[in-house]
Order: structure tokens, then C-alpha cells, then sequence
């Protein structure tokens, strides 16, 4: 991974005495509230219903174990001994004090974290792929450039204005995990018919009040020119970008407005006077920063192990775990471990103090003292031998973290809500948890097969509900919380919006409308199906007339009893 150099931390601890003293003004009354906002979110502070929220930056979502470590002793000195996992790889504390938040950013400047441009209306951290460097469809690890952008954009002079917040991912597979179609900015690494690697840009997408896939506005940009171009874009963005109407600030916006063909020539004639400039990536600063992304030294005797094999027919718990929570790596004799933070009695990403010190440990013991965040609110332990994988799921399943659903319907994504935001209209917390009480089958869950619901408690869209196979989206009727369904959207290279199921569900019909929901799935899927290839296929229709249009299940029938749940339990 990337380490800081004298420079780079000399800037970090110079930003924590900075708001170290922005933070003493405002207590003493010397700034006013809309003067230390832009100040205390610029270095990722929110206020929300009952204490500050603090988002501590994971570039691109790689951690090492001394990070993690010092992420559990963050949580247990000036948090309630958790964090929440977001859907951009950070992590949010939702408790501090305040006055102690730098302290807190003192202590992460320790082992090269902070909080800047986690929040406010400039460049966010970068997101890519949590399989980036290991996985078997990889064109090219998009981490060193993911580096690279980060470095160019961090404290960017030009950019720390925007008319809105701004978000850039990139994906180096053919398989896209990282939803980089939905970002303002969203590059793939590509190759042309020489062979030669280089970036598609995707421009223009987002969720949020108006969800916009992203359109093309560069098939091919040779690596040099990275930087240059992004800069471009954003220029044109920040010249022409609305800032009177908050809701029409993105850069989709924009581009909508004007059309992809008339933004791209305003981006090229603005780039074609930059781009032979400074900010020009030649050979040397690839090197350096590729240099930091070498591969590690894999044992070349890995895949003679036997054990491996055997225990997967000797324990059925340990198959069933590789099956869903262990992927396939590049190099032989190795597995991509997910550490799971969906088990079914905690809130979807969240993950104490104790086992981020866990996590830590076994990243030290088995997989090069290494953690990546997911864009799921999952982890990874990316380069595990399957000799290890035995010993390692024993110690995951005894602090429970290998709770073997991943990519089921229960490896949700989902929002804190109403339990904690300011923003949000209803509760996301109890209806993940309503629907971890009605869905607690495994075998079921399987047998309806890759399934992703993700939630929002907002229009705000944190938890991605227009890309979900089953989108909900949490409302305000007359102070009641109801939900609001979409079906059919997807993330990933099939990308689509999901399309609205109808009027919003009462809070506690929402686990009911599941079930009916997959009811219809399990009676009109092929062989084979999975449940998206079945919504494409037949439409919403059928759905909606499950869901409203026949009648509720009589009281005392089995089913009825399965999904008794209480819906005013919260986590």
C-alpha cells in the first residue's frame, strides 16, 4: 500500500492543529455555526440527531492492520467500542464529542488516517474495486492510479468549492464491483485493439433525488493523460455547474442540461490546452507510485496443500462458509476471504472494537497484514492460503464474522436511517433487522440465489436503493415511516435504475412484501434464473399484483406465523 512520505505527513498534521484551532474558536464562541460548518466539514464532521458523526477516510479501501488497530482504539476511547462500514469504504463514527474530535484526528495522523474530504462539496475519497490486485478478471490494478488521484485532488486549491460533493471510482476488471457507472466520474481500465491499456470515462452519473446512469465521454485516454483530463472535467463542472438550486448542483445535472456531446467539447477544448502540462503522468511518477502496489511474495508451494480439500469434506459448516464467503484468487493455493458484518443480530456494516482488533490479527497471521472495505459494507482478507482458510474461519465464526451470506438476500446494504442521520425520513435499522428475523433460513436464502437489497432511509440514496435487485427507500407519511420498493435495478455491468413497485409499504408489511415478492420470483423463474433475469424478463406487473392485489394471508397459517416480527424493535 501507498505510505506517506515527509511531505504527505506534514500536510495531515498540519490540517489536525489547523482544526484543532477552528474547533477551540467555535467552542468559544469566536465562529458562528454556518462558519464552522464548512471548516468541520471539510474535515469529515456531520451533525446528526444525537451526537457529531466523524468519516474517517479509507482510500480506496485498503487498510493495514496497525490501521484497523488503531480504528478499534478510536472506537473504544471516543465512540460507543464500534464503526460503521460505508458503501465508499470509509468509517464513521457515530458518538464523539465534539470537543475531542482533535484528538481524534491527532491520533489517525499516527498511523497515516484523517478525515479530509470526507464530506463538503469537493473531490471525495476515491473508490475501486475490493478485489483490485487479486482478482482472476483483473485487466490491471487500478489502485496505483486510484493513489494518484488522490494525491492530485487532496486540498486541490481549485476544487474546494464545488457546487456539489464530487465522487470518482474506478474498476480494472470485466466485472464492475465497484457501481462505477453511477459516480460523477467513473473510469474503467480498458484496452484498445493494440493491446494497449488506458481508461474509459464514464461521466455524469449518480443516485440521490435524481438517479443518472453515467454516459461515455472518452472511450480511450492514454494513462498519461489522467490527471489532465479529470481536470478538465472538473473545471468545466465548476465553471458551469448550478450553484443556486442544491438539487440541480451534480455534475449529472449539467451534463443532462447541456448534453453529453456539447459537455464533451467544452472538456476537450479545455483539455487540449492543459494537458501537455503539468500535470502530465510520465514514466518515473508511474513507476514510483507502481512501486508501491507490487504484488507480495506469494509461497509457490500454496497449492500443494491437501488439508484444504479434505476438511471440505469432512465439515459441512466449513464447506457451506467457502462456498458463499470465499472466492477464487489469481494465484494458485490462495482463496479471497469476506469477513461478513451481516450477521443477523447486528446492523448491516457495523463492527466493534473487538473485532477490528480480531480482523487486525488475523490479517497479521494470514493474509499479509492487509484489510480491505467494500462498497457492499463488508471486508476482505485478500491473500489467505487455503491451508489457513480452517483455522481462520474458526476464529471468524467465534467473534461472529463468518456468517456464510454473502451475496444473499440478508448481505444487504443499508443506511443508518433515522436511528442517527439528521437527513433521513424513516427508520433503516428495524427493517434490516425485521428482515433478518423473518429470512433466517440459509438454505432458503440460497435457493433464491444472488439477491441484493439494498436501503436508504432517504432520497439522499446512501444505501444505493436504485441499484438494488429490491430497492427500498424509506418515507415520511404524516410523521408514520413507510417504504417505498423498487425492483430490477443493478450495480454492476447490467447496469439499470429499479423501477417503482408502487404506493409506499407500511414499516410493518415490509418483511411481507418480501415474501410475496420472492413468491413471485420462486413460481415464474426458470431453471437456473437468478431473481434480476427474472424481473428483466417479466416486468414489474406480476409483482405488483402479488403485492397489491391479493389478498393478505389468513391470520394462524404457516406463513403468517414465519413472518411475525416486531416491527418497533431497533437495533
Amino acid at each position: 500500500m501507498y505510505l506517506y512520505n515527509e511531505q504527505d505527513q506534514k500536510i495531515v498534521d498540519q490540517r489536525v492543529e489547523q482544526f484543532r484551532g477552528q474547533t477551540r474558536r467555535f467552542l468559544a464562541g469566536e465562529l458562528d455555526e454556518e462558519e464552522f460548518k464548512q471548516l468541520r466539514l471539510r474535515n469529515g464532521l456531520y451533525v446528526q440527531l444525537h451526537a457529531p458523526m466523524l468519516r474517517v477516510a479509507i482510500p480506496y479501501g485498503l487498510l493495514s492492520s496497525e490501521q484497523l488497530r488503531m480504528l478499534a482504539h478510536i472506537g473504544r476511547k471516543y465512540d460507543k467500542d464500534y464503526g460503521h462500514i460505508s458503501t465508499r469504504q470509509n468509517i464513521q463514527f457515530n458518538w464523539p464529542a465534539l470537543e475531542r474530535v482533535p484528538d481524534i484526528l491527532a491520533e489517525l495522523a499516527t498511523v497515516q488516517m484523517h478525515a479530509i474530504q470526507t464530506s463538503g462539496n469537493c473531490i471525495r475519497n476515491v473508490t475501486t474495486d475490493h478485489l483490485a490486485g487479486v482478482a482472476d478478471d483483473e485487466i490491471e490494478d487500478p489502485r496505483q492510479y486510484c493513489e494518484m488521484v488522490r494525491q492530485w485532488s487532496t486540498l486541490h486549491p481549485e476544487f474546494d468549492w464545488l457546487p456539489r460533493k464530487f465522487k470518482i471510482a474506478f474498476s480494472g476488471a470485466t466485472y464492475d464491483r465497484a457501481a462505477v457507472q453511477v459516480h460523477d466520474i467513473g473510469i474503467y481500465i480498458v484496452k484498445n485493439e493494440q493491446g494497449e491499456t488506458g481508461f474509459k470515462i464514464i461521466v455524469g452519473g449518480g443516485l440521490g433525488r435524481t438517479p443518472i446512469i453515467g454516459v461515455t465521454i472518452r472511450e480511450f485516454l492514454e494513462k498519461k493523460y489522467l490527471l489532465s483530463y479529470l481536470e478538465a472535467i472538473l473545471r468545466i463542472y465548476n465553471l458551469e455547474g448550478r450553484r443556486d438550486n442544491i438539487y440541480k448542483a451534480r455534475i449529472k445535472i449539467l451534463v443532462r442540461a447541456l448534453g453529453i456531446d456539447v459537455f464533451k467539447q467544452k472538456v476537450e477544448a479545455e483539455w487540449a490546452r492543459i494537458k501537455d502540462a503539468a500535470l502530465l503522468l510520465d514514466g518515473e511518477t508511474l513507476t514510483r507510485i507502481q512501486q508501491h502496489f507490487a504484488p507480495p511474495v506469494y509461497d509457490k508451494n500454496a497449492a500443494a496443500d491437501v488439508s484444504f480439500t479434505r476438511w471440505l469434506s469432512n465439515d459441512k459448516a466449513f464447506s457451506t462458509w467457502v462456498t458463499r464467503n470465499v472466492v477464487k484468487h489469481k494465484v494458485d493455493g490462495y482463496r479471497i476471504v469476506y469477513v461478513s458484518l451481516k450477521a443477523p443480530n447486528a446492523p448491516p456494516g457495523d463492527i466493534s472494537s473487538e473485532q477490528m482488533d480480531t480482523v487486525a490479527a488475523l490479517a497479521d497471521q494470514y493474509s499479509m497484514g492487509m484489510i480491505r472495505t467494500t462498497h457492499d459494507q463488508n471486508l476482505v482478507l485478500a491473500d489467505v492460503k487455503q491451508h489457513d482458510l480452517y483455522e481462520l474461519w474458526h476464529v471468524l465464526d467465534k467473534h461472529q464474522l463468518a456468517t456464510p451470506n454473502i451475496g444473499t438476500l440478508n448481505d444487504m446494504i443499508c443506511c443508518p436511517g433515522m436511528d442517527f442521520c439528521s437527513l433521513a425520513n424513516a427508520g433503516s435499522l428495524s427493517i434490516a433487522r425485521q428482515i433478518n428475523q423473518c429470512f433466517d433460513d440459509l438454505d432458503y436464502l440460497y435457493d433464491l440465489g444472488d439477491i441484493k437489497i439494498k436501503m436508504s432511509g432517504c432520497v439522499n440514496a446512501c444505501g444505493h436503493h436504485h441499484v438494488g435487485h429490491i430497492g427500498i427507500l424509506g418515507v415520511d407519511k404524516n410523521g408514520a415511516e413507510f417504504y417505498q420498493f423498487t425492483l430490477g435495478g443493478s450495480a454492476d455491468n447490467r447496469i439499470s435504475l429499479g423501477k417503482r413497485l408502487g404506493p409506499a409499504i407500511a414499516h410493518a408489511k415490509v418483511a411481507q412484501t418480501i415474501e410475496d415478492i420472492l413468491l413471485v420470483y420462486k413460481n415464474e423463474r426458470f431453471e437456473g434464473e437468478v431473481f434480476l433475469d427474472t424481473v428483466q424478463r417479466i416486468g414489474i406487473a406480476p409483482f405488483k399484483a402479488r403485492v397489491y392485489g391479493q389478498p393478505e394471508v389468513k391470520p394462524g397459517s404457516k406463513s403468517e406465523t414465519k413472518r411475525k416480527v416486531e416491527s418497533n424493535a431497533s437495533y
